[in-house]
């Protein structure tokens, strides 16, 4: 049986090779001499040899691996990738630059040849673009999307990128302008330098340096090569840029190059430390770590294995498998001639008659992106874009001991301390508070996170803009016609400034005149064309400015008000009316009558208090209503049923006594003020015309927010304008923000604000969009308020008052008023106890009117029914006017009576 099977294969195999291809070619352009050349080379010259290994994997063919050195030339890689093509290459691994990744790319378009490349991870590459250019390493957008969200993680916001001018640093810097413009944050210089081939002294890049040294961002993006990359840190550490304050990050470059120079010679050492790198990350595997182990002996210890390494074994394995399930198939390798050439050779001496087209390029390309297989780097499988699936790095620190992992990130779960794949079976989680890298030490020895920004070196202060007021000095204003300025603001300003850890060298710079307020919406928006670094002052945030500029924490309330004048209600002999209006007044009286009139009816037939002639019942239902307020024993002389009602009756009292006691005890304590004006409400309801202060932004919120017509609004500059204004008629009322207002009623008396603010905001510094200042500020002013010492600087420029507080105050009928509507309830039910009262009453009057009134027979004749009911409706009123002891005594005499006339029973 064995010999069977033996000869059986063999037949198979004899049968099928005289289809398939002695030699399977696949090119391979690289620059022999350079770090990813060398490794590459002895990457895929491992690869080539282990799928050839295996006699069944191909069968009779032989997957041969070409290689071509393109000197770093762009010219030879053309003429690299066209000599490939000429002889019948079925794919192509290559270039190793973006730039040439851009150009070859056509031409394998042209001529179906798929190509694939593990260098040139340009975002710009897009398969739609180029369909037969595949990356086997993740996109340099997820880099830079890792490199952001790093960024983001430690609160930097300003960034410098520095990097050659070639496509695959170019548009990978443009990749992170775009992700860190997602994050509120961005690139603020570009540094570029020469192509890297190119650059043979140190000058362009120490002219770079010496910018970026002035500038104000102290982080740092490093997108280049090996070669200048060892230049950069080496310059920059003579510089004196490798101390405490900066923040270097670079991408794969420099993790290759520790990987695969070993031992790395000191002063290249000395100069990265500090420095924070990524690298693509590889799990784990047996599989890569008996690659690992071979290594030495691959590359006869020459260079050491870096992650290109794996991506280069990887990518002939893809392109290995692709072939195989091609061959499988039963596809045949061939070419053709391509019909455009052949029209450009006639006539002419170039041979482009051998450039062919591969006729199952596109088949092979589909099973090469439809690849799934574990590979050196971990799983390897194509998304419908191209990208690879689960791209994620590893990022370092450079420290003195040599490199120290600090993290990882993936495209599913951000910034971590774990391994990735242990993150993948678990839902994705990118909030701020699940991201998370170990300590880090930084440039300097450091290992507290540098702020990431300084003042730019360049001898210039900062310039703050600072209104020059021609009314509410206190708040800010010149000294003495010089260029110096004072006020509260100011002082706000300073004693923030002296709580911020660095020195903020700056000068005041006077906006305005002085004559007249400045307009602020233009004040502000200076500081977004660079005429101001940022400005200080009494400056509201509202939504419109928010837009343009950042400002920091409020150091003041603020809001608008409305002012008016005002006048005082307590000097009059009638106050003591006040705390009930006359609905109020009318009622309580009216039920003092009523519970008076039911006790009455309650206790007439038994309590001798309530008989006699009318006017002494009257007089006593109203002495007893009204001394139930002070003599509570009075129920006491009554029935259950008064008992009853009394006890309600008082309970309603007493409420309503202590709730006018408190009532007027306010009013005649505290000032009440009365004015036509109630609030914003009657304002934009009346035709009053209406003051707002000049270079407010009152004047446009009412307009624009409370549709007060432009007509009616008159522009005032000053507080004693404010008064005249308000004194001789000329406004009704005045909007303007509350601590204005607070300042003005200081001064000048008989005004009052109306009504509550309408609108709620605050004052504070505003500076450039993203500034770091602006948060450190906030953080300040925050201090400030906790230690005491806002209030402090307040009191010392905003406590004065030349009248008594009238702030606040509201109308009597406003605020200290008794209204109805808030005791409609207690009237309620002592309503319903007098009814239940006055009906269980009647009830029992009837029912015994009925018992002990039975009309007597008649044997004259019958009246008629009008007669009788008017004859029980009078017998009815006397009985209820009866006394009830009169009615029981007459009750009884009756008995008798009927007794002894009744006849003697016979015998």
């Amino acid at each position: 049986m064995f010999l069977v099977l033996v000869l059986l294969s063999f037949t198979l195999l004899v049968g099928d090779g005289a289809s398939r291809p002695r030699n399977v070619d696949v090119g391979a352009i690289f620059s022999v001499g350079t770090l990813h050349g060398d490794v590459t080379s002895v990457a895929m010259k491992a690869a080539e040899d282990d799928v050839n290994s295996d006699p069944i994997f191909l069968g009779v063919s032989r997957l041969r691996i070409m290689t071509y050195d393109a000197k770093r030339n762009g010219f030879l890689t053309i003429m690299g990738a066209l000599q490939f093509m000429e002889t019948d290459a079925v794919a192509i691994i290559g270039p190793q630059t973006s730039i040439m990744a851009h150009v070859l790319s056509h031409l394998a378009n042209e001529l179906n040849v798929p190509m694939l490349s593990f260098t040139a991870l340009d975002p710009s590459l897009s398969p739609l673009q180029f369909p037969f250019f595949v990356q086997t390493a993740p996109s340099d957008l997820f880099l830079m999307r890792a490199i952001a969200e790093m960024i983001s993680y430690y609160g930097w916001s300003d960034v410098i990128a520095l990097y050659n001018d070639d496509d695959n640093s170019r548009n990978g810097i443009t990749a992170l302008g775009d992700e860190l413009e997602g994050r509120r944050c961005k690139i603020s210089y570009k540094a570029v330098l020469p192509l890297d081939v190119v650059i043979t002294s140190p000058r362009e890049i120490i002219d770079e340096l010496v910018k970026i040294q002035r500038m104000e961002s102290r982080v740092i993006i490093v997108n280049t090569f090996p070669k200048t990359g060892v230049m950069i840190f080496e310059e920059a550490q003579k510089l004196g840029m490798m101390e405490k304050g900066y923040v270097w990050i670079a991408t794969p470059w420099l993790t290759s190059l520790l990987d695969s120079v070993i031992p790395l010679p000191p002063k290249i050492a000395e100069s990265i430390r500090g420095v924070l790198a990524l690298r693509s990350h590889t799990p784990n595997s047996r599989k890569k770590r008996d690659f690992v182990a071979r290594w030495n002996k691959l590359s006869n210890g020459t260079i050491g294995l870096n992650v290109y390494g794996l991506y280069a074994y990887d990518s002939v394995w893809i392109i290995a498998r692709a072939v195989k399930t091609l061959l499988d198939s039963g596809a045949n390798i061939s070419f053709s001639s391509d019909p455009k050439l052949n029209s450009m050779t006639r006539g002419g001496s170039l041979n482009l008659n051998a450039l062919s087209i591969f006729d199952q390029g596109s088949q092979l390309r589909d099973y090469i992106v439809n690849t799934k297989m574990s590979g050196l780097t971990g799983p390897i499988q194509f998304l419908p874009d191209r990208s690879m699936i689960r791209p994620s790095y590893d990022i370092f620190n450079m420290v003195d001991e040599g490199v120290r992992q600090i993290g990882y990130w993936s495209n599913h779960s951000g910034l971590s301390i774990i391994p990735p794949e242990s993150l993948y079976n678990k839902p994705s989680n990118r909030s701020s508070s699940n991201q998370h890298l170990n300590n880090v030490t930084w440039p300097g020895g450091t290992s507290e996170t540098p702020r990431g920004w300084v003042f730019p070196n360049n001898g210039r202060r900062l310039r703050i803009g600072v209104p020059d007021r021609a009314s509410f000095k206190d708040f800010v204003s010149r000294v003495d016609g010089s260029n110096k300025v004072h006020g509260y603001a100011i002082d706000v300003f300073e004693a923030a400034v002296k709580l911020i850890s660095y020195p903020v060298p700056h000068e005041f710079i006077l906006f305005g005149d002085g004559h007249k307020n400045p307009n602020f919406n233009e004040f502000v928006n200076n500081v977004t064309t660079g005429v101001f670094d940022a400005v200080v002052g009494d400056i509201a945030i509202v939504t419109k400015r928010t837009r343009i500029v950042d400002f920091t924490q409020p150091y003041i309330e603020s809001g608008l008000v409305v002012v008016a004048p005002v006048t005082k209600l307590n000097d009059t002999p009638w106050a003591f009316l006040r705390p009930f209006t006359p609905p109020m007044w009318a009622i309580t009286a009216a039920f003092f009558l009523i519970v008076g009139s039911v006790i009455w009816i309650l206790e007439h037939r038994t309590n001798d208090e309530f008989r006699g002639p009318p006017r002494k019942q009257i007089v006593t239902i109203l002495w007893f209503s009204f001394s139930t307020m002070f003599f509570s024993h009075r129920e006491n002389t009554v029935s259950t049923l008064g008992r009853l009602v009394l006890l309600i009756w008082l309970f309603v009292v007493l409420i309503i006594t202590s709730s006018y006691t408190a009532s007027l005890t306010s009013i005649l304590t505290v000032q009440q003020l009365n004015s036509p004006i109630k609030g914003v409400d009657t304002l934009i309801s009346s035709n009053g015309r209406v003051g707002f202060q000049v270079g407010s932004y009152a004047e446009n919120y009412m307009i624009d927010e409370l549709n007060i017509a432009r007509s009616r609004l008159v522009p005032l500059g000053s507080p004693k304008e404010y008064a005249t204004a308000l004194q001789n008629g000329t406004v009704a009322a005045i909007v303007d923000e509350r601590p204005y207002v607070d300042l003005f009623l200081s001064e000048f008396c008989g005004f009052a604000i109306r009504g509550q603010e309408f609108t709620r905001s605050g004052w504070g510094f505003a500076f450039p969009r993203d500034s770091p200042l602006a948060v450190d500020m906030s953080t300040a002013i925050l201090g400030l308020s906790e230690t005491g010492q806002l209030q402090k600087i307040h009191d010392k420029w905003l406590s004065k008052s030349n009248c008594s507080n009238l702030n606040g105050s509201e109308s009597v009928e406003d605020s200290e008023q008794l209204k109805l509507r808030s005791f409609w309830g207690l009237f309620l039910v002592c309503g319903i106890a007098c009814f239940i009262a006055l009906f269980i009453y009647f009830f029992m009057i009837v029912r015994d009117f009925c018992r002990h009134n039975k009309p007597e027979e008649e044997a004259a004749t019958v009246p008629s029914p009008e007669s009788s009911r008017s004859k029980t409706l009078l017998t009815f009123l006397a009985y209820f006017d009866e006394k009830e002891e009169e009615t029981k005594r007459r009750l009884k005499r009756k008995r008798i009576d009927d007794h002894s006339v009744r006849p003697s029973r016979p015998l």
